[in-house]
């Protein structure tokens, strides 16, 4: 019940802070199966004009007609713009899929293969470009222990340990 509260303020204050350009990472090492799971949040209409100046190809993401162009192009602009390193190799990220909700495009990926995460390397330009206020918000979840940190334009990289 927490969790909805949180989400639905969360949405809230993103739809009243969008002039500052946020998205939020959320990274999470699934023991169990063996897997780091990865979300990015980004406001739509930003995420759309940020593929439309890279590839000069412009999508309606909510239009359920462009669903696999869509898929094709965030692939390539956030595989691109979202680089992990896990324990000291780089990593490929594994296209899910994407999301609308509301005013945001939720966009998954997944690495396999991954029992144990110790260090995690971050290289992210995610919508930079759009604006150089952009932030980068990243929740990592990992040995039941969640840290957080702020990427602010310029600023690209960071590193997780656990």
């Amino acid at each position: 019940m927490l969790l909805v509260g949180w989400n639905t303020l969360f949405t809230a204050m993103l739809s009243l802070m969008h002039p500052f350009f946020v998205s939020v990472i959320d990274i999470n090492h699934n023991e169990k199966e063996a897997t780091i799971e990865i979300s990015v949040r980004c406001f739509t209409n930003d995420l759309e004009k940020m593929i439309a100046a890279e590839t000069k190809t412009t999508i309606d993401l909510s239009q359920p007609s462009q669903k696999s162009k869509g898929d094709a192009l965030l692939k390539a602009y956030l595989s691109k713009r979202l680089n992990l390193s896990v324990n000291g190799n780089k990593s490929s990220l594994d296209y899910v899929g994407f999301e609308i909700q509301n005013e945001s495009t939720w966009t998954y990926f997944e690495i396999k293969n991954i029992k144990q995460l110790s260090q995690l390397n971050v290289l992210c330009e995610v919508l930079f470009g759009v604006n150089d206020q952009q932030i980068n918000i990243f929740h990592v979840h990992a040995k039941g222990v969640r840290k957080s940190y702020e990427l602010i334009y310029p600023k690209n990289t960071t590193q997780f340990n656990f």
